[in-house]
């Protein structure tokens, strides 16, 4: 049986850093009540003429260093994005041509925040079966362009970054299993609603977010796909050596963990510094565990994401 497995990683954050003492000075809130009710501390954010393909890209690149492959080696290409360059090609197209790549297909993962996992679960399905033999999967946003910034309640949630992993072929897992799902029926709970029709913005440009709503199903989801994952495969939350889940919001990441019984010294956390952004969170947040020697080969590593739409999915490895 062949299995599919992460080969190399790579993120890339923009330069342009505001912090909650910036925003406390333009609107009407504080850096200890975002702290206390987030963790965040600070975001990332794009410069002007920075496109989500131009954060994908620094990602991507530093991904396919770490897994010493090059151009001629990628045959898939799954970009995961709520922030799209344009309507179409997709980013993942454009990601293509701007590294250089000409063979094998791209396309583009929409699922908000759970973007990643989805995409993952989706590179590793192709890779597991034989149709592609090198995959490329990046998660990148910039989100802080759908954010009302007199919004207190949803601007300093968010951020911009991006993230990328290689995926190759393994005789051995490599990625166990993956757990994708939805539920449309919550739609309305976190939201960007405009959209371009006859060359004119139609409807709310600015993402809406009923908070109480989000916080109360992501709690409750992300335990039972978590569960869902390591029963699948045989394991308990005390097994894991990493869970890697979406940066979201602290509470919710501790109130999963304290769930599914993973110490909280073995949570992998970026959103104080990062925010949360979005597609691009888990793969940020894996990089940077892999980068600075937390997670180790043979460690089992629990990633996990949810989403507008509503999404939520895991995707449970072997490092």
């Amino acid at each position: 049986m062949t299995y599919s497995r992460i080969v190399g990683t790579g993120s890339y954050l923009p330069e342009r850093i505001v912090t909650n003492r910036e925003l406390q000075s333009r609107i009407d809130t504080s850096d200890e009540w975002i702290v206390s009710r987030t963790g965040i501390e600070a975001r990332h954010v794009a410069a002007d003429d920075e496109l989500t393909s131009d954060l994908a890209l620094k990602a991507a690149q530093r991904a396919m260093v770490s897994a010493g492959v090059g151009p001629d080696d990628i045959d898939l290409i799954i970009v995961a994005t709520t922030t799209p360059d344009m309507v179409f090609p997709s980013t993942a197209c454009l990601l293509q041509a701007k590294l250089g790549i000409k063979r094998g297909a791209a396309f583009d993962v929409q699922a908000v925040c759970t973007g990643f996992i989805y995409a993952l679960a989706t590179a590793d399905k192709f890779v597991a079966s034989g149709a592609h033999r090198c995959a490329l999967v990046v998660g990148a946003e910039v989100f802080s362009r759908l954010l009302d910034w007199n919004d207190r309640r949803t601007c300093v949630l968010f951020g911009d970054g991006a993230g990328a992993v290689v995926l190759k072929p393994a005789d051995t897992p490599g990625i166990y299993s993956s757990h994708l799902h939805a539920d449309g029926h919550y739609s309305h709970i976190l939201r960007v609603a405009g959209g371009i029709a006859e060359g004119k913005l139609r409807g709310n440009p600015f993402l809406e977010m009923d908070g109480q709503a989000v916080f109360k199903f992501a709690v409750r989801v992300l335990d039972e796909c978590a569960r869902e994952a390591l029963e699948r495969n045989g394991f308990t939350g005390s097994e894991l050596d990493w869970f890697v889940p979406h940066q979201a919001n602290l509470r919710i990441i501790n109130a999963t963990a304290d769930k599914i019984g993973v110490p909280r010294e073995r949570v992998v956390t970026t959103v104080a510094r990062h925010g949360n952004t979005s597609a691009a969170s888990v793969p940020l947040a894996l990089d940077s565990a892999v980068r600075d020697g937390r997670i180790q080969p043979g460690h089992l590593v629990l990633l996990e994401g949810v989403g507008g739409g509503m999404t939520w999915g895991a995707v449970l490895l072997r490092w």
